[in-house]
């Protein structure tokens, strides 16, 4: 029933706002790095002012990054992802929130201006001084080869992955348009989030307090789950394309 009603809301909805959460990536195999054995389990935290001060941190940070970039750089987007584009392709999707720093939504042909990355992007390192950016791959490289704290070429500014470090304040023009999308839709669309982190979390409430259908896709419970209108603990990579798919009767290209 609840799989029949979200079919139907989504066929009828003319302003759809998709939020993911790590669940969606981590079927295309890029790790949860808050789980038990993720990487932040197993290395310690460097935040945004150890980073900017301390030349050991800054090695530590980045070697962290050299760890874990290869499975993002490798990885694929998943059907869970082109369901999102197929939205966007029939004039639905009106903005896609993003807690993920993988841009596996733009990879997956996601036009990058309904794009709204909270967290920043992984793909990139950012020069703190001058706001250069160089992909991530030229940045590993370096650091592979000796330079165990890259900086900016042109300015000799620090270099930093341009993601959303802890003690780091989130894009306010980001937040802002996330706060606009989620007043002005008609369907907010939560998928593979836990729905704990803020201020991230508190879109779903505000789309719903502005009259929005909340429909939360995610395997386990979240903070949110008794506010929403639907709630389907099913994998994303088959119930997204399953409820998007049912419009037309075809189903989604990737």
């Amino acid at each position: 029933m609840s799989l029949a009603q979200a079919r139907e809301w989504i066929a009828s909805a003319r302003r759809i706002v998709g939020f993911t959460g790590a669940g969606i990536s981590t079927e295309s195999g890029i790790p949860d790095f808050r789980s038990p054995n993720g990487v932040w389990a197993r290395n310690r935290t460097v935040y945004f002012q150890e980073f900017v001060s301390n030349e050991a941190d800054r090695v530590e940070a980045w070697r962290q990054k050299v760890e874990t970039w290869p499975p993002i750089r490798d990885a694929k987007p998943n059907p869970g992802h082109y369901a999102f584009v197929e939205l966007a392709r029939r004039g639905q999707l009106r903005a896609m929130i993003t807690q993920n720093i993988d841009r596996l939504h733009q990879r997956s042909g996601l036009d990058p201006e309904l794009v709204l990355e909270l967290h920043g992007t992984t793909t990139e390192a950012a020069c703190l001084n001058c706001g250069n950016r160089i992909p991530m791959d030229e940045a590993v490289e370096r650091v592979q080869k000796g330079e165990r704290a890259p900086r900016c070429l042109p300015c000799g500014g620090l270099l930093k992955p341009a993601t959303i470090s802890f003690g780091q304040t989130l894009p306010e023009d980001v937040l802002t348009q996330c706060q606009l999308a989620a007043q002005s839709c008609d369907v907010f669309l939560a998928v593979g989030s836990s729905l704990v982190v803020y201020p991230a979390a508190a879109f779903p409430s505000v789309a719903k307090g502005a009259g929005a259908r909340l429909i939360i896709v995610n395997r386990t419970e979240t903070p949110l789950d008794e506010i929403a209108d639907i709630v389907l603990r099913e994998e994303i990579g088959k119930v997204l394309p399953a409820i998007v798919s049912a419009q037309k009767g075809t189903p989604v290209k990737h």
